[in-house]
């Protein structure tokens, strides 16, 4: 018997029926209902709705259909549950009788199914955030691996100028924490408690809503009843920042792909996540990587469909917001087998260090700190970028660097040129001279290590008082 039965003297239609169950996909809210349920029974009892030997009844049956659901193979297989809630209500009456009948007194589906949604990201920010963590620890790690070894660092894709490999991999840890932040932010605005909010305009019996609220372990109730029951913004929220971290995850993945290739040859891919290919046996691809990129695109994908799913519906409740689940699910999902394959990836990669270096040694990397030589040495930086282009435009008619011109050849260009100026092309001291907060000089390198180390730190203990 469907729970709304009732008022209709036909049966549905068979293939609108199968077509319109939500429980194939939302019995994985299984957990979250029955713990949203058991919270109910507990205002129920407060209310004088239910006996202390009923709510006992209930909160014991509820256990065992947990429990049930992780022993007994097909437990789900039940073609007649329309969702996790009528399959949830059908276990409790077959377990206890009409006391099951109860527990539905007071509450809707509505509100029932914004609760385990929100329990959901809840529990899956926190799981993300400890995959997101363990990636981000071997950033560090790997940082802290490589502290003098050299790489460019590109504008345009065309090298720029060098900077310690260390500094690169922060630039991505910096990119991943925020993520961090903004997955955690979101899990403070999902954690308002929608149960007690009815259909569309409140429960129609005195529940307790704070004891509720407090048994979920959530920091509040929801203010309103009609937003409750209708409002999806947690969802949208957590699939916009998982789209974002995606996005980052993508350019951390195609930059690995771009150095594993012959033409830069700066990494040497894993085997453990590499492929090969049927056709040509000397092949080793980066599909772990390629992977990551491409999936990025189902998050953002799943962003647009929970967008346009709610974009035009009126208060409050309406079916389109079943549509919201499954992206919800797919992109978390999704999201944390990429974090798991990027964190695995990024511990055992090899860095080429001869190639790297080499790299940095030739393309007029240096031209920056030859200006900067000069301004500090009274010539206006204007002047002074166009004298080193001036000074470049010679060594390629020669095919040489800015370094192996002679200091009669840089004197042609400026007077201020001096002996010491080789001192200040060489790599190290090319380095050496991003001497700000932020900068990729060695010892600055090493502070913004230790900084990162102390805020992934900081990220971890907040999550362990979540968890």
């Amino acid at each position: 018997m469907k729970m709304w039965s009732g008022r209709f003297r036909q049966p549905l239609d068979p293939h609108f029926e199968e077509w319109q169950r939500s429980f194939p996909f939302d019995q994985k809210l299984l957990r979250y209902e029955l713990a949203a349920s058991r919270a109910h029974a507990q205002a129920l009892k407060a209310a004088g709705i239910v006996t202390p030997a009923e709510f006992g009844l209930i909160a014991t049956a509820l256990e065992e259909i947990g429990k049930t659901s992780e022993q007994q193979a097909g437990y789900f297989d039940d073609p007649e549950a329309e969702d996790v809630h009528h399959f949830v209500e059908k276990k409790l009456v077959a377990l206890i009788g009409e006391t099951g009948k109860k527990l539905h007194s007071g509450r809707s589906r509505n509100e029932q199914i914004a609760t385990d949604l929100r329990l959901f990201v809840r529990v899956s920010v926190d799981n993300l955030r400890t995959l997101l963590g363990d990636l981000l620890e071997a950033l560090l790690d790997r940082a802290g691996e490589v502290k003098t070894l050299v790489m460019p660092a590109y504008t345009h894709l065309q090298r720029a100028e060098p900077v310690l490999t260390a500094h690169w991999l922060l630039a991505y840890f910096e990119m991943l924490f925020r993520d961090g932040e903004r997955l955690l932010e979101c899990r403070e605005r999902a954690n308002e408690c929608p149960l007690g909010s009815g259909a569309v305009t409140g429960a129609t019996l005195p529940l307790d809503r704070e004891l509720v609220s407090r048994a979920l372990g959530f920091a509040r109730p929801t203010a309103n009843s009609m937003d409750a029951t209708s409002d999806r913004d947690f969802a949208v929220e957590l699939v916009n920042s998982l789209s974002l971290l995606g996005i980052h995850l993508s350019r951390w993945a195609e930059e690995f792909i771009l150095f594993a290739t012959q033409e830069y040859a700066f990494i040497t891919l894993p085997e453990p996540y590499s492929t090969g290919s049927s056709a040509m046996p000397q092949k080793q691809n980066p599909d772990a990587l390629e992977l990551i990129r491409g999936k990025s695109a189902r998050i953002i994908g799943n962003q647009m469909a929970l967008l346009t799913a709610i974009k035009g519906l009126p208060l409050a409740y309406n079916k389109d917001l079943q549509e919201t689940q499954e992206p919800l699910f797919e992109s978390v999902a999704t999201a944390g087998h990429c974090l798991k394959v990027a964190a695995g990836f990024m511990r055992q990669v090899k860095f080429n260090q001869d190639r790297m270096k080499a790299a940095c040694e030739t393309g007029f990397m240096n031209a920056m700190a030859a200006a900067t030589y000069l301004a500090r040495r009274g010539v206006p930086f204007r002047q002074a970028h166009e004298i080193v282009a001036k000074a470049v435009q010679k060594c390629v008619v020669q095919d040489c660097e800015l370094e192996q011109l002679t200091l009669e050849e840089l004197r042609e260009f400026s007077p201020a040129f001096d002996a010491d100026v080789y001192e200040h092309l060489t790599v190290e001291n090319v380095l050496a001279c991003h001497d700000v907060p932020g900068g990729t000089a060695a010892h600055r390198v090493q502070q913004a290590l230790k900084a990162a180390r102390e805020k992934l730190a900081t990220m971890q203990e907040a999550h362990g008082t979540h968890a």
